[in-house]
């Protein structure tokens, strides 16, 4: 038996890099599976593409950021499942023009970032937590970053959103722990998602060459790959993890343990 049958998992920013590496993984370990994304018919063409069982899988477009979309995400979470366990907070963004000092950050660009990396935790958890409740426990795993440990130069809003995700993180976990909801993170270093193509088209770098740079910085010499990330997932959702509650797993390729992994701003 796959070990996610018969839970119901929300995944957001499910249509590429990441969130689609996590949600493929609760597909292919039995979870009824919900792919929430801003780009609907991304988040369609993606479910073409990884495969999964028809009747296991539904596609939300949503803005996280926004109330009525997350409301609407849990509701029509919970009329096609019956129900909710788990919710896998994974939209974020870090637009290449955001790479300012602080005051050169324009205030609609920070409200943004805010509200997209850090806001929308609170509203899934607002709407998502009775519905966890009604099951008897369950667990929300938000992903943070190694830039909310420690920040380079440039990345205000983005740092501060990140760091915000585990303040939070271990908030909720004391708040929910006597009714078996744990929340937990997961900090990843640099990933191969469509964000480090962006990030390459700013620099005027080559993607492989930025991909070789960035892997040099990384103890163990290369960039993850989202499938990597979604194996830590899939174990701090499991019965595995179950005395794991307010606490963070960097999968980073060591580049916490290295310390002053950020460089200096020319870097990047």
């Amino acid at each position: 038996m796959a070990e996610f049958e018969g839970k119901v998992a929300i995944v957001t920013g499910a249509a590429m890099g990441i969130g689609r590496g996590i949600a493929e993984a609760f597909l292919a370990e039995g979870a009824c599976t919900v792919l929430a994304d801003i780009d609907g018919a991304a988040a369609h063409a993606t479910t073409g593409e990884i495969g999964g069982d028809e009747g296991k899988y539904l596609v939300v477009e949503c803005d996280v950021a926004k109330t009525d979309d997350v409301k609407r995400l849990i509701d029509a979470t919970t009329a096609e499942f019956g129900g909710l366990d788990i919710i896998v907070n994974n939209a974020g963004i870090q637009p290449p023009g955001s790479y300012l000092k602080v005051e050169d950050m324009p205030e609609e660009a920070w409200d943004r970032i805010i509200d997209v990396n850090l806001k929308a935790h609170y509203l899934t958890a607002r709407f998502g937590i009775p519905e966890i409740r009604k099951r008897g426990g369950g667990s929300i795993i938000n992903i943070a970053s190694v830039q909310g440990l420690q920040s380079m130069s440039r990345v205000s809003a983005y740092a501060a959103s990140k760091g915000g995700v585990l303040s939070l993180t271990r908030q909720l976990a004391l708040d929910y722990a006597a009714e078996g909801i744990r929340v937990t993170a997961v900090c990843p270093g640099t990933i191969d998602t469509p964000l480090v193509e962006e990030a390459a088209e700013g620099t005027g770098a080559g993607l492989e060459e930025l991909k070789k740079t960035w892997g040099e910085v990384h103890p163990i010499g290369r960039i993850g790959q989202p499938s990597e990330i979604a194996d830590a997932v899939l174990f701090l959702a499991s019965d595995r993890a179950s005395f794991i509650t307010g606490e963070y797993l960097c999968v980073d390729g060591g580049m916490m343990a290295l310390g002053a992994w950020a460089g200096s701003p020319a870097d990047f």
